[in-house]
Order: structure tokens, then sequence, then C-alpha cells
């Protein structure tokens, strides 16, 4: 019999705050905005995009476009996400 594989998914590792803080950290450090909201959409799946849509006031369909590839999201929009996922930034120097 063939051996059968799955498709890796990233949401189901991010399953506690330390993973998402690594994960979310690598992401900032590579600088890249697609790979950021692609690091955001992966949380929100991990966490439920209803449940985010919940917290956010943002509808889910309205999530799904702001956190897909190439999208251009407003700094409010971005703010409201992360808010939402409990994810907070905080700068250094």
């Amino acid at each position: 019999m063939g051996e059968t594989t799955k498709v890796w998914d990233v949401s189901e590792h991010l399953t506690n705050p330390e993973a998402i803080a690594e994960y979310m950290t690598a992401v900032l450090e590579d600088g890249d905005p697609d790979l950021l909201l692609a690091a955001l959409g992966d949380i929100a799946k991990a966490k439920g995009m209803s449940k985010l849509s919940n917290e956010t006031g943002l509808g889910r369909e309205s999530l799904y476009k702001a956190l897909s590839p190439g999208a251009k999201p407003r700094y409010d929009t971005i703010l409201k996400v992360m808010r939402g996922l409990d994810i907070h930034l905080r700068a250094s120097v």
C-alpha cells in the first residue's frame, strides 16, 4: 500500500500563547507584510474565525478578505485583528 501524506497546517500547531508569540516574532523579523497577513490568518484560524469576528466586530467575510494574500488592509483593521487575537507589539531600543 502507498503512503498517505497530509498537508502541513501551521494553525494546528498554534495551540498556546508561547507558540503564537514565537511564530509572530519570526514573522515580524522577516519584515514581509504579506507574511504578516498570512500569519495573522493562521492564528485567526487556530483561534476560530467566528470568535475573532465577534471580538473585533468585523464580519467573517471581511476578515478573510483582509487577511488574504495580496490584501492591503487598513492599519486600524490590522490593529483590531491583533487585539482580537490578543497579540501585542512592543517597541524596544
